[in-house]
């Protein structure tokens, strides 16, 4: 695709300071507008069509040319938006673009609106230009992604329980098998309730997919390490050498020696469901 260039006017990007309970507009926007909640929160409300959102730290909104809107900001504490006035070309047809997107990590918005600010207020000579760069750069991740949404189901309190007290018990112990009855305690939940939400949201039981997290740490260590089989076993938890090769080699296809010797180039991909677990054991 295009890439896409702007030109910023003559306000650099920067951050606005309100009032509790201050307004703004209505009015008519002749150019694009990036705004970004610090702190605080604001109804953004469009008035050439009708449509509302509410505005929290770390939600980035793009406002069009011709779009006729007003805000209102919060009414309990004083807050902070920054915000930058862009023109882009080439002309392009904004009809599918999203209005608002979550900046939180993994995304990379967040990083590249601290560095937007940090170039306009020590980036010296040529930052005006390297504002525009990156401001194509952000504006072609807000539009195109990929970007992580907030998820529209929380994850349920039960499994957060279990999966910080097994992260909390690793941490303090090391990583070591998890009974089921330790997760349904932790959670304080039955065994029957505790397994049913490790399968749908990892695609394994509780102990498979806590054998599969401590496996792929160890397959890790194994490829960028030096530590011998027997000491990357003992650092995942698997006192037995012997059963940990099994329970690797089960998992991988390979005796963990065999497996080192044949992955040199890298490690092969984990299934989605293990990567959401080991992000969020990590």
């Amino acid at each position: 695709m295009t890439p896409l260039r702007c030109r910023i006017g003559r306000q650099p990007p920067t951050v606005a300071h309100y009032s509790r309970g201050a307004t703004f507009g209505p009015r008519t926007l002749v150019d694009f507008e990036l705004v970004w909640m610090v702190t605080g929160t604001a109804r953004w409300r469009r008035l050439d069509v009708p449509d509302e959102r509410e505005l929290a730290p770390g939600d980035l909104l793009l406002v069009r040319p011709g779009m006729r809107d007003e805000f209102a900001w919060d009414a309990r504490s004083p807050c902070a938006h920054g915000y930058v006035h862009v023109s882009i070309s080439p002309e392009v047809d904004t009809g599918g673009w999203p209005l608002v997107r979550p900046t939180a990590a993994p995304s990379p918005l967040a990083g590249l609106l601290s560095y937007l600010l940090w170039l306009a207020d020590e980036g010296g000579t040529g930052s005006r230009d390297r504002i525009e760069e990156v401001l194509g750069t952000l504006i072609g991740i807000f539009v195109r992604g990929p970007l992580p949404e907030r998820r529209d189901r929380p994850e349920p309190a039960a499994l957060a329980a279990a999966l910080d007290w097994v992260r909390a018990t690793w941490a303090a112990g090391g990583m070591r098998g998890v009974a089921v009855d330790e997760l349904a305690a932790a959670a304080l939940v039955s065994r029957t309730h505790i397994s049913r939400l490790f399968t749908r949201h990892f695609g394994h039981p509780p102990a498979a997919a806590l054998e599969l997290v401590r496996l792929a740490r160890a397959r890790t260590l194994l490829l960028r390490s030096n530590m011998t089989v027997t000491v990357v076993a003992r650092d995942c938890g698997f006192t037995d050498p012997l059963h940990f090769s099994r329970r690797f080699r089960a998992a991988f296809g390979r005796s963990p020696r065999e497996f080192r010797s044949a992955h040199q180039a890298g490690e092969p991909p984990d299934p989605p469901g293990l990567r959401s677990l080991l992000r969020r054991l990590s």
